[in-house]
């Protein structure tokens, strides 16, 4: 009985202490520790993954939901777009096109090297001008050019009516007819022009006018381009060529060289072959009326 007493004693004891109760809780606990290992684990592994992948970025209009960027150890490989390929842009794959070789300029279409070799005359007539010796003329012009006949003699008029010409200095005067003329200012293609002025034994070039004969022979080329040597327009080179002609045909049979360095040229130097250190000029007579000469050549 005593044995029993005890065994007893030692059960109650044992229950009305309570050490059991925390030992059931023990799976639950260890459980929510779990629970929370795995958690953190989890948040662990997501940020290392984050940190491998690169930065995030949003994405437009997704609130805060984050799209990875490719990894910068792997950066994109795109294929760059080939840019179009302009006359002004050239592909950056490709070096630009040589620039085409300067060629020798050549005439206009106007300007044809040959012709039929017959000439339309001008059917007008004017007064005359200057004082002098009267000398009537004729223009007359190729057959085929782009140039009037009417309108060639008409400037052909204004060029010898000029303030600064051979008129209007006493050196003679001079009026346009249609017929019966003392001599003709024929414009004629270069292959013609050289023609016409071999026949007087000038070799021309198919660039040079000459005297004739009959009279001028003007080079179609020179007539509508003027000269490379000469600073100014063709139109204003046509006074000159004129004028220079002219002088020929009025007695002049020297051509004269340049006065000096920056000095005007004289009109009857023939400054298609160079200055020489000369201004061009188109007219015999300065603003003053006084003749322009050089020497003798």
């Amino acid at each position: 009985m005593g044995s029993r007493s005890r065994s007893r004693s030692s059960s109650s004891s044992s229950t009305g202490s309570g050490r059991r109760k925390p030992a059931a809780r023990r799976p639950l606990a260890r459980l929510l520790l779990l629970c929370a290992a795995l958690v953190v684990l989890s948040l662990g592994c997501g940020a290392a993954l984050a940190h491998w992948r690169g930065t995030a970025e949003p994405v437009a209009g997704a609130d805060d939901t984050v799209r990875p960027l490719i990894p910068p150890s792997e950066p994109p490989v795109a294929a760059e777009p080939e840019p179009r390929t302009t006359p002004s842009t050239p592909s950056r794959n490709r070096p630009p096109a040589a620039e085409p070789p300067t060629r020798k300029e050549k005439p206009p279409a106007g300007v044809p090297a040959s012709g039929k070799g017959t000439f339309t005359t001008a059917r007008a007539s004017g007064s005359a001008a200057g004082s002098g010796p009267l000398r009537r003329y004729r223009v007359q012009v190729e057959d085929g050019v782009d140039i009037s006949a009417k309108d060639a003699a008409a400037e052909i008029q204004r060029i010898l009516a000029h303030p600064r010409g051979w008129a209007a200095h006493g050196k003679g005067s001079f009026q346009l007819v249609a017929s019966d003329a003392d001599f003709v200012i024929r414009i004629a293609t270069p292959a013609t022009a050289d023609r016409l002025c071999l026949a007087q034994g000038f070799d021309t070039h198919g660039e040079l006018n000459c005297e004739t004969a009959e009279g001028v022979v003007v080079n179609l080329r020179r007539w509508m381009l003027g000269s490379p040597t000469f600073a100014g327009p063709a139109a204003e080179y046509r006074h000159l060529i004129i004028n220079h002609e002219i002088g020929h045909e009025i007695g002049i049979r020297k051509h004269l060289g340049c006065a000096g360095p920056g000095k005007p040229a004289p009109v009857m130097m023939q400054q298609i072959k160079g200055l020489d250190g000369c201004r061009s000029n188109a007219w015999p007579y300065d603003e003053n009326g006084t003749y322009i000469t050089g020497p003798a050549l």
